[in-house]
């Protein structure tokens, strides 16, 4: 008799989503487009493209203009595909010639795009252009950027920690003693 194998996750569930959260029906029009190009086509792209599009706004952080000029800088004849914003970005002196597909085009960054002579696609027409998702660079945002993420990690105040405390106020008579100095207690 052959032994099986025990496997202990017979009612895990896979937590994965498999279709957005929102009732937003442009989005689920994507939704409907991407995976069917997921499924037809050999590409990778596509899979990719579908699977940011039923993330949470958290995962689909902004992206700012001069971050996507620094991250297309050797491949500026590429489409730069954000599956989020893009936010202008005030810092910036000049925008270079940019072809940008992205859900959302904050209204300033879309007005400095064309003034440069650069072009703003949706979803929707990249994938009449590239169905495969050729000359098409991904990116996005940063998720650690947002204030939330500081106050993870080790607790604060233990060795080696730099996480942010969650404290009232940020002042003299705020977490200033004990853990902090080798009269009060101890030093970390």
């Amino acid at each position: 008799m052959d032994a099986g194998i025990d496997i202990a996750n017979k009612h895990a569930k896979s937590r994965n989503r498999t279709a957005p959260k929102s009732d937003n029906v442009y989005l689920l029009l994507l939704v409907k487009l991407f995976r069917f190009l997921a499924r037809r086509t050999n590409s990778n792209f596509n899979k990719v493209v579908l699977k940011r599009l039923y993330m949470s706004r958290i995962n689909r952080p902004p992206v700012s203009l001069s971050r996507l000029v620094a991250l297309t800088k050797n491949a500026s004849f590429k489409t730069a595909v954000v599956v989020g914003t893009i936010t202008d970005d005030e810092r910036m002196e000049v925008v270079p010639k940019l072809s940008v597909a992205a859900l959302h085009v904050s209204q300033g960054a879309r007005a400095r795009i064309l003034n440069a002579g650069g072009e703003v696609l949706t979803l929707d027409q990249l994938a009449l252009r590239a169905p495969t998702g050729s000359n098409c660079v991904l990116l996005r945002g940063q998720r650690t950027s947002r204030e939330a993420v500081k106050h993870f990690g080790r607790g604060p105040g233990t060795p080696g920690s730099s996480t942010k405390p969650y404290v009232r106020s940020k002042g003299r008579k705020f977490e200033r003693a004990r853990g902090r100095r080798a009269s009060r207690g101890y030093k970390n």
